[in-house]
């Protein structure tokens, strides 16, 4: 279930475009899925194992890079200024904005300008420079102070940022050296950061951020959080859906909404919906794994069968897809090791089913 990284690397000059080869290809090693771009006289002729394509012309660049914007990583070997101009009318927030990276061909430098934490581009610097021996340049607050950083963990444990504007008063305070209150229901391992302060229950958070002003909630729970405390709701639920052909985006989204709920779940916890080969190219399902930003995975009816017993079997869904239960095997597929928490639920023209992933919390 883990999201695919992409970042799309993008140079000016015949230096940048060796050094762009040499990252494309060294990030491909760690994990990333890498398309590399430059000018077109620098652009390969013929097909290679990395190949270096051409760049829009420049005056569509920008529209160019606004198709892949909050979808995908950048990095820019080059000016930075140029960079810049070129992602301008796409910025946003953090929250959204894609991460940005800026490189000088030398390879001496990788600078973070966008969604350092949120986003990962400061682990993404962290990364490049590594491989090829250059210095990450670090300017986040959090990061220079040493100072725990609540985007930074949120995105370490795929953690649902329930309050952006009370993130951002915690992250202030810890600047400040106040201390925040701490409870999760769910265990953790690593050095817990000295400026917060570990609570035993969320009455007991409650008290402390009503004394000391804010505190930090990690549940799925569907509870009102009082001024100050922030929920950080993990993403622990993978969802198997079938649908009718041509069910529309916002009946399934609506269909699923409501059993979540009925079973006390929420939409944020979503970490990946599932379905079946022949839904594959099914736009409401599609659509609403990107408006998730979640991975979509299919799975042919011959892995589906192989999942064992399931709740309820169909014989007419098995004349039709060749098995007996979509949404209950292919979120078993998805998530093997999940934990039921609803097997298959109706809703008008969609089947829905969900396992719950064990979630073990990490600080660094």
């Amino acid at each position: 279930m883990n999201e695919e990284k992409k970042i799309r690397v993008i140079s000016f000059t015949k230096q940048g475009s060796r050094l762009n080869r040499e990252i494309g290809k060294k990030l491909t090693e760690i994990g990333y899925r890498c398309s590399c771009y430059t000018v077109e006289r620098f652009a390969d002729k013929n097909e290679r194992e990395l190949c270096l394509a051409p760049l829009p012309e420049k005056e569509k660049r920008s529209a160019w890079i606004g198709q892949y914007w909050g979808k995908e990583a950048f990095l820019f070997i080059g000016a930075s200024g140029i960079a810049v101009r070129l992602i301008a009318p796409w910025v946003k927030d953090k929250f959204t904005d894609s991460p940005v990276l800026v490189m000088d061909e030398r390879a001496e430098y990788v600078i973070p300008l966008l969604s350092g934490h949120v986003g990962g581009a400061v682990e993404i610097a962290r990364e490049i420079a590594g491989s090829v021996g250059a210095k990450p340049v670090i300017t986040t607050a959090t990061d220079v102070e040493q100072v725990f950083a609540v985007d930074v963990f949120a995105a370490d444990n795929r953690l649902r940022i329930g309050n952006r504007t009370t993130a951002k008063q915690i992250s202030a305070a810890l600047l400040d050296g106040k201390c925040v209150g701490f409870y999760a229901e769910y265990p953790w391992q690593g050095t817990f950061p000295d400026r917060l302060r570990l609570c035993g229950s969320k009455s007991e958070l409650e008290a402390f951020a009503k004394r000391q002003g804010f505190g930090i909630w990690v549940s799925g729970k569907k509870e009102a959080c009082p001024a100050g405390i922030l929920q950080l709701i993990p993403q622990n639920l993978a969802v198997g859906i079938g649908c009718r052909r041509g069910t529309e985006e916002a009946a399934i989204e609506s269909g699923l909404r409501e059993i979540l709920e009925e079973h006390g779940c929420r939409m944020e916890q979503i970490a990946a919906i599932a379905s079946i080969h022949l839904k594959q190219d099914e736009p409401g399902l599609i659509g609403l794994a990107e408006k998730l930003h979640v991975p979509f995975r299919c799975y042919s009816a011959e892995e589906l069968m192989k999942t064992g017993e399931v709740e309820e079997s169909s014989e007419f869904v098995r004349s039709v897809t060749g098995v007996d239960n979509v949404c209950e095997r292919a979120v078993r597929a998805c998530a093997p090791d999940g934990k039921p928490v609803f097997g298959k639920n109706r809703r008008k023209g969609m089947t829905a089913a969900a396992v719950e992933r064990e979630k073990v919390l990490r600080f660094r």
